[in-house]
């Protein structure tokens, strides 16, 4: 039996035909820091939250006001939601978070999950962005954004959850390999996976000087709470 998620949405959501971006950490922080930076400065309202029991019972604070650890946010204007988090995830969680995230595109019919995913690259690959697709549709928009589809490899969690339940549903469902170098600093990888995702989402851009500023702040706060919420799940578990 899958985690028992609930969705609280706080405001009215009008996003149809449009994207999903899953800023939930997998390997490293380079999803959730990409995503925090991503909508810094842009106009993505919060419309909801998503939380469950079994998680850790923290709250975050931002600009003095109380939130869930992972909350949803979207821009009604280039119809783009967002899944941010900065809770760090374990099994059984991937799944059920991934059919969370699959049931909510199909609510407000959304078009495409754009998640992505650390993959130790070779270094001619590193020259291009490499991307996996869902579908053919997904693979095509792969294609026509001039990255390469990944045609053999392991895409671990929340991610490869997504590339299956995508193709099952056919729901479009992309995910950008991001090459993470295991000695520098989760932000590199971000700004790189920001500028993958705007070759990818009509309208989303990245200004480079603020983001770097940005995801050093967002790399620093998701980490702070993850060391956090590591000790509350440390006491609850043993």
């Amino acid at each position: 039996m899958l985690p028992k998620l609930w969705v609280k949405e706080t405001k009215p959501i009008s996003i149809d035909g449009g994207y999903i971006i899953d800023g939930f950490p997998s390997v490293g922080f380079t999803s959730a820091i990409a995503s925090e930076s991503l909508m810094h400065g842009n106009k993505y309202d919060l419309v909801g939250f998503v939380d469950s029991a079994d998680f850790p019972t923290v709250s975050i604070l931002k600009d003095g006001i109380p939130n869930y650890a992972t909350r949803i946010y979207v821009n009604s204007d280039l119809k783009v939601g967002v899944f941010s988090s900065f809770l760090t995830v374990n099994e059984p969680y991937p799944r059920a978070i991934a059919k969370m995230m699959l049931l909510w595109a199909k609510k407000h019919k959304c078009s495409l999950i754009v998640s992505s995913s650390p993959m130790k690259l070779a270094e001619d690959d590193k020259k291009q962005i490499i991307a996996a697709g869902s579908t053919k549709e997904a693979r095509e928009k792969i294609k026509q954004a001039g990255m390469l589809v990944l045609q053999n490899g392991t895409i671990p969690g929340i991610p490869g959850e997504l590339l299956n339940q995508g193709m099952l549903h056919n729901q479009n469902v992309i995910v950008i390999l991001i090459n993470v170098d295991e000695s520098g600093p989760d932000f590199s990888s971000s700004v790189d996976l920001c500028m993958a995702m705007s070759k990818i989402l009509p309208g989303v851009s990245c200004d480079l000087n603020m983001m770097r500023k940005q995801a050093e702040v967002a790399e620093k706060q998701i980490k702070e709470t993850e060391k956090e919420t590591r000790v509350l799940r440390d006491s609850m578990y043993g």
